[in-house]
């Protein structure tokens, strides 16, 4: 099999991979609220359970895929998923639950990172911006199609279906994974297209920037988990706001999937232009958008105001995913341990914001929006640590 045509079927299993897992988590959360009657804190608490997992994991799985090869890592995390997913269905009880939230999450660790290295490694510099471009577009379009229509199926199949579909899914991995190791030379780091790993220099555009690439990339590594603490509140408590508006989780799907779409649109552009690359002012606005549509959404007493505020809230959580796994990329050979990294932060960010917002509706009950107020004033603490990165850091 040919390099080009063997970063396709990389492209398909990670697209398998994306509506696997926006589907089981994103409906879990509707799964424990009408099955276990989870109110607002108790899902932000499974939410920080996810997240402290895969901070904790996502690290060690980018190092795994690096040492012992992508294939392997891979394997390892379908199948472990696919294994929780099955515990998940035939246990009913909510301390099996959330035990096979953090199993499935921990097996999930080992995937993103391979998926990312695979689909970048052996490239040259002029195709890795287009390679990371249509990986973010993968899972992005995926991901969107699966919120939108996951309330239907959720509906429609049962509730039960958060489990076996993700595990159909898993299993089809499993067995492209096994044909492509008999027609692909290896699934190791070492092994590129030429044969050896090839020599590798940041975008030019990174050369005249006061700032050095490496402190771009750590930069977005520290914006980024602020996007996953917006991303993992609101879908935790998507179900009370969902109740807030008389919505069904079909109709949750329709109304409140507008920024999985607008991410999508905005890594298609990104894809395309590169006049961001290596631009503080770009990493600046996204993040100011992100706190703004954040609280609006959050706080909107009108459904119109939820899907306004999606406008923003879209853009500026694809500009700040995107500019880290690019960055994750651009500098250093290692693609497999930093993309562990780029995954890792996500992983901080998921845990970070749904407890923030648990522990206040914990500590301040009386006051409803306690817990976005909190994670709104830990994002303008992210703000202006990124401004203090930047200005410690000039060259």
């Amino acid at each position: 099999m040919t390099h080009r045509r063997a970063k396709t079927v990389y492209f398909v299993i990670e697209g398998g991979n994306s509506f696997a897992v926006v589907f089981y988590v994103y409906y879990l959360f509707f799964l424990l609220h009408s099955r276990y009657g989870f109110d607002a804190k108790s899902n932000l608490l499974a939410a920080a359970l996810h997240g402290l997992t895969y901070f904790g994991v996502a690290w060690l799985g980018g190092r795994f895929a690096q040492r012992y090869g992508y294939f392997k890592a891979l394997r390892f995390g379908f199948g472990g998923m696919a294994l929780a997913l099955l515990f998940g269905s035939a246990l009913p009880y909510m301390w099996a639950q959330m035990l096979v939230l953090a199993s499935w999450t921990a097996a999930m660790s080992f995937t993103w990172p391979g998926l990312e290295a695979l689909i970048c490694e052996g490239e040259s510099p002029d195709r890795l911006s287009q390679m990371v471009g249509r990986y973010n577009g993968v899972w992005a379009g995926t991901a969107a199609v699966a919120y939108f229509t996951g309330g239907a199926l959720f509906e429609r199949l049962g509730a039960r279906s958060i489990y076996w579909l993700p595990i159909g899914i898993h299993l089809l991995q499993l067995g492209t994974l096994a044909w492509l190791s008999r027609h692909v030379s290896s699934g190791h780091p070492a092994s590129t297209a030429s044969g050896e790993p090839p020599l590798h220099a940041p975008d030019p555009a990174a050369l005249p920037q006061p700032v050095s690439p490496k402190t771009f990339m750590r930069m977005a590594w520290f914006a980024n988990p602020f996007a996953y603490i917006v991303i993992n509140t609101v879908v935790a408590v998507m179900p009370q706001l969902a109740a807030k508006f008389g919505l069904s989780p079909t109709e949750t799907g329709l109304f409140c999937s507008l920024w999985l779409f607008l991410r999508l649109a905005a890594f298609v552009l990104l894809w395309q232009w590169n006049g961001w690359h290596y631009r503080f002012r770009w990493l600046l606005g996204a993040f100011i958008g992100l706190i703004v549509s954040f609280a609006t959404m959050l706080l909107a007493e009108k459904l119109w105001l939820v899907i306004a505020s999606q406008i923003f809230m879209g853009p500026a959580v694809g500009f700040l995913y995107y500019s880290s796994l690019f960055y994750s990329m651009d500098v250093g050979e290692t693609k497999g341990e930093h993309g562990g990294f780029h995954e890792s932060a996500l992983g901080l960010g998921i845990f970070v914001g749904p407890a923030i917002g648990a522990a206040a509706l914990h500590f301040f009950p009386q006051w409803p929006h306690a817990g976005t107020w909190a994670a709104s004033g830990l994002l303008l603490i992210g703000l202006a640590g990124l401004a203090a990165m930047r200005m410690k850091h000039r060259q």
